[in-house]
């Protein structure tokens, strides 16, 4: 029997393959980036053969960094950033436009038009668990089909596929042979009835996509397809596990039970807390989201969501826009230069605010400057900054849920950062769990492909291969976190939220 699986996590800024054993080790792992585009401001796109081409080197390059044969892949899994949409042609497989990304905002005027109606937002909201947004997916299918020309016409004649990255990465790997998306990926498209677990006739009319442009929704475990012409790998190996970067994590992060949840350190925070068979239907401001359908199950599994868009993000500013660190890493040793943040505060709404507040037009914010303040005093407020929004987001899962959080562990490259894990204990007031494996993405890929053809037998045997690294418990007083609490939102309400 084969011993090891490959995951493949296709992020926004690059991919990495890496390959696990049975025990959850990682024995090899490659990152490639790639090309951010912005052709016009607000607007990011990706070349989808840049995608393609980070996909095939790292596959290559793992390999050969493991030593392992191919032969001894039992399955791969595939996890991606999630609402970045793509059109292709069905024959040459060629992409008509370029992949629009998640982050990009050039369909806001059309969501603000459907804002307008109440009985529009109510609409969407219940049966996708959504806010209207131009995070996802939908309006950037509508987009590429009136924009590009002639492709609204082939889409209804039948000649172009669409999809998630996830959906286009499984078409590239099987030879063209499986046009498919998995249940979680599936719900961040804003198409999706997520108490059905089908594309929703009414939402494809509302946002004018054809039902034949789209994928067939399939489990988040067990055998989707299988490699065909894949330079480097041997046709017939299972691609057994799919789901969207978060979702995966969560899964990656054993949080298999209700009100486990996971916040993941990467460009943007993203929180996501098991709710169960149960949908949970906020009120706070949260997204609800199908977390993942296993093999052989009927029911889905569903979670709350919410996101930050900037978090890691807000180091790279202070790197490359502020120029006031050389690398990201150097952001902990400044900031420790201080006690505190000397009562500066940084809102880091450069892209505006998404959960709770989801203000698109709200802007950054540093201020409670004095002469006395230093580069030190911003590194500080960053790192504050970072921890205080993943707060309100999870205080308003909680109220949703209507009970306390069960457990929070973290993940993702920022969570290295001692300092700023120890203030996400301090403000939230509750213990976190960081695991040895950060990349938490790659993990729950990986468990998903091996759960779909029984290299894992099961969820109980999975929690025995997630191992700790460190607990971090809050050290500041109730009176003290309600303080800095304050101040934070006194701030968030001067960016315009």
């Amino acid at each position: 029997m084969p011993h090891y699986i490959m995951a493949i996590d296709q992020g926004t800024t690059g991919t990495t393959s890496a390959i696990l054993d049975r025990s959850g080790r990682v024995i090899a792992k490659v990152n490639k980036e790639y090309a951010q585009n912005y052709p016009r401001p607000g607007w990011v796109e990706h070349n989808p053969e840049d995608i393609w081409d980070s996909v095939l080197a790292t596959i290559h390059e793992v390999l050969a960094m493991s030593g392992i044969n191919p032969k001894d892949i039992a399955a791969i899994g595939i996890t991606n950033q999630r609402e970045t949409t793509l059109v292709w042609d069905r024959k040459t497989h060629k992409p008509v436009y370029n992949a629009i990304v998640w982050q990009c905002r050039r369909t806001t005027d059309f969501c603000n038009k459907l804002k307008k109606s109440a009985v529009v937002r109510n609409k969407i909201n219940k049966k996708t668990g959504l806010v209207i947004d131009p995070y996802f997916s939908a309006t950037k299918f509508r987009w590429i089909l009136d924009q590009v020309e002639g492709a609204r016409k082939r889409a209804l004649a039948g000649e172009l596929a669409g999809g998630t990255v996830d959906c286009f990465l499984l078409w590239r790997l099987t030879g063209g042979q499986v046009h498919a998306t998995d249940v979680s990926n599936a719900s961040r498209t804003m198409l999706m009835n997520i108490e059905k677990g089908n594309w929703d006739s009414e939402l494809l009319k509302l946002f004018s996509v054809p039902k034949n442009l789209l994928p067939t929704i399939r489990p988040s475990s067990g055998e989707l397809g299988k490699t065909k012409g894949v330079p480097g790998l041997p046709d017939g190996i299972p691609i057994a596990g799919m789901a969207g970067d978060q979702q995966a994590a969560l899964f990656g992060q054993i949080c298999f039970e209700v009100g486990e949840a996971k916040c993941t350190f990467g460009t943007g925070s993203f929180l996501l807390m098991n709710t169960g068979a149960k949908r949970v239907n906020s009120k706070s401001g949260i997204l609800t989201t199908v977390a993942w359908q296993l093999k052989g199950e009927k029911k889905l599994t569903y979670a709350l969501e919410g996101g930050a868009f900037v978090c890691g993000a807000a180091v790279q500013w202070l790197r490359d826009g502020l120029k006031i660190i050389s690398s990201s890493s150097d952001v902990e040793r400044l900031a420790r230069e201080v006690s505190d943040s000397g009562g500066v505060e940084f809102v880091p709404a450069l892209t505006g605010l998404g959960a709770p507040y989801w203000d698109p037009s709200a802007r950054g914010l540093i201020c409670g400057l004095t002469r006395g303040a230093t580069r030190a005093h911003v590194a500080r407020a960053t790192l504050e900054a970072m921890a205080l929004q993943n707060v309100d987001i999870l205080v308003a899962m909680q109220k949703d849920l209507g009970k306390k959080l069960k457990s929070l562990k973290v993940d993702g490259g920022a969570t290295a950062n001692n300092l700023l894990m120890q203030m996400q204990a301090d403000y939230l007031g509750q213990s976190i769990s960081r695991p040895q494996m950060i990349e938490s993405t790659v993990a729950g890929a990986a468990y998903l492909a091996g759960l779909g053809v029984g290299f894992w037998s099961s969820q109980n045997e999975l929690r025995k291969v997630w191992k700790l690294d460190q607990d971090f418990s809050p050290a500041l007083n109730a009176q003290a976190r309600a303080a800095r609490l304050k101040s934070w939102h006194s701030a968030v309400a001067r960016t315009g939220a």
